[in-house]
Formats: C-alpha cells, structure tokens, sequence
C-alpha cells in the first residue's frame, strides 16, 4: 500500500535525524508524535533514539 506524506518519502536515516532535531529545538508535540508513529510504522528502533 502506498504511503502518501511528506515523513513517508524520507529515508530512515533522515527520517531518525529529523526526530532528533525536532527534539532538539523542542518543536510543537503533535509533530513529534507524528515523526514517532512513522517510526512506529517502520520498526526503525536505533539505539540513539529516546522515544
């Protein structure tokens, strides 16, 4: 099934990257939780992320 969505066309690396700066400079929490459901998604579990 084809994703459509911006998070859905990123690699992981990028996609893991832009979490942690999303972090970084504390960006609105609806976002956060949709980088962290197309996570969820991917079963991307790296060790450097704090989820």
């Amino acid at each position: 099934m084809k994703r459509y969505g911006a998070l859905s066309d990123l690699s992981d690396d990028l996609l893991v990257e832009t979490y942690e700066k999303a972090k970084t400079l504390n960006l609105a929490s609806d976002f956060l939780l949709l980088i962290e459901m197309e996570i969820d998604r991917r079963s991307i579990y790296n060790k450097k992320i704090d989820l």
